[in-house]
């Protein structure tokens, strides 16, 4: 059935555009730019064409033979949440590693034990690419109904030229058969392989040589991550590894100061689009990151499944930094996946103001992934749209990430 060229949506209660917001530093919940009062929101194709007084748009719709889809209630309009840091392609459980954890035992001690990344690499090498499409979709179903409509999406537990192909093949597969955005990263720099037979940089020049032309030349992915950590990558390695990535003209991003400082230096060095993690950094990392343009992304989830400190978002925010938040979900160190949730209690955690708080899975996310036509609600804007039964958007994150959006629209149809 052909979708109608255009629809009105409303009338909401308010619509926090998330427009206009500077990139970095603090914000006030009174610097969001909110529209009050019976707004409508009318959009052309998949894009949003008009923002304004609903009685006003509803003459225009008429004229244009508009789909309406009229609400009743109250009702509160966000855009389309955005997940900048997920491994939701695994196949496989890590429930006896979460067990692990709680009975006491490290992270690091368990992967050391045969647990951890390594695990999921063989669970996920046995599983062919359709086993692992299906987990994507069944995954990312999920998080469209609790409001993300655009998630990233790691490789890393393949650790082989043709697994890492596999898991990526499926990552476009998916995306090609699924309503949510998805913008695939390389990691196949997530810990050297155990059964790779020479050092850190011989791996990581293996995988120059042999895996990234390939992603080139089938489009799999424009980004590259690595894992900066004792138990992964030194900075020397993947100082080396990610030179060669740029020149080939991947974007990069990095694993960084999750248990020990260090990766995010290397990420302003090298002028990385974002350092993930950060749970480790000092004062001196949270400084030198103000002061550069990689954009710090909190991974609430790992702290949580890990049972370890937030990423100090505050003390970013307050040095001039910008501040994105993600899910992290993946089988092993946070296994929940609850963007809106993770969120919240970040928030709490942290202090930061609802405004940071949207801002962070909103605009601040697709500056993170270098898109620019989501993240706000402005004309040209994708209709991405969630609408939340509330008459104000501090209800939102009072409910802890509890109160679900309603109705959910990607590229203006509803789903």
């Amino acid at each position: 059935m052909t979708q109608p060229q255009h629809k009105l949506i409303g009338p909401f209660k308010q619509v926090v555009t998330m427009a206009g917001l500077p990139l970095k530093g603090a914000l006030s919940d009174e610097t969001l730019p909110i529209i009050e009062g019976e707004t409508g929101i009318l959009v052309s194709g998949q894009h949003i064409a008009q923002i304004g007084k609903y009685s006003d748009l509803r003459k225009e719709a008429g004229a244009l033979k508009a789909e309406i889809h009229h609400l009743d209630g109250d009702y509160v309009c966000l855009p389309g949440f955005i997940d900048a840091h997920t491994h939701i392609c695994f196949h496989g459980s890590r429930a006896r590693d979460y067990a692990s954890r709680n009975a006491g035992k490290a992270y690091l001690e368990i992967a050391k034990a045969g647990g951890g990344i390594w695990e999921s690499v063989t669970k996920t090498r046995k599983a062919s690419q359709q086993i692992l499409e299906a987990g994507i979709i069944q995954r990312a179903g999920r998080h469209l109904k609790e409001g993300v409509t655009t998630i990233e999406i790691k490789s890393g537990y393949g650790l082989s030229v043709t697994d890492e192909l596999k898991m990526l093949r499926a990552i476009k597969a998916a995306d090609k058969s699924h309503p949510v955005d998805f913008v695939a990263t390389c990691l196949a720099a997530h810990v050297k392989p155990r059964d790779f037979d020479g050092e850190q940089e011989v791996y990581l020049e293996h995988i120059c040589e042999k895996l990234l032309p390939l992603v080139k030349k089938e489009n799999l992915a424009n980004r590259i991550d690595i894992f900066i950590e004792d138990s992964a990558f030194s900075v020397d390695a993947a100082r080396t590894y990610l030179a060669k990535t740029i020149e080939m003209d991947f974007e990069i991003t990095i694993h960084a100061d999750q248990f020990n400082p260090g990766g995010s230096a290397l990420a302003v060095e090298l002028g990385a689009v974002s350092a993930d993690h950060l749970e480790a950094s000092t004062e001196k990392e949270i400084t030198m990151l103000a002061k550069s343009d990689v954009i710090p992304v909190a991974l609430p989830g790992a702290s949580i499944g890990i049972g370890c400190a937030f990423t100090p978002g505050r003390k970013l925010l307050d040095a001039g930094a910008s501040l994105a938040i993600a899910s992290d979900w993946n089988p092993g160190s946070a296994p929940m996946g609850d963007l809106m949730v993770q969120a919240a209690i970040l928030g709490a955690s942290e202090k930061l103001s609802n405004a940071e708080v949207l801002a962070g899975i909103t605009c601040r996310a697709a500056a993170t992934l270098q898109l620019t036509d989501r993240g706000k609600l402005e004309s040209g804007a994708l209709g991405d749209l969630l609408a939340f039964p509330c008459d104000h958007y501090n209800e939102i994150f009072w409910h802890q990430g509890k109160l679900r959006p309603e109705k959910v629209w990607k590229n203006g149809m509803v789903v």
